[in-house]
């Protein structure tokens, strides 16, 4: 379970980052910010 979700934040991520790249700023934030959420580090770890 923990592979997916650290999988799903690595491409939630990426996304973000492509998305400031083509200057969708508040998409791209959303973006990174929900994959920092899911990641290993995010809401995930404290439950």
């Amino acid at each position: 379970m923990e592979l997916i979700l650290w999988t799903i934040s690595v491409i939630l991520v990426a996304a973000g980052i492509l998305a400031l790249f083509r200057h969708r700023i508040l998409w791209g934030v959303v973006l990174i910010v929900g994959g920092l959420l899911v990641g290993p580090g995010g809401v995930n770890a404290i439950s």
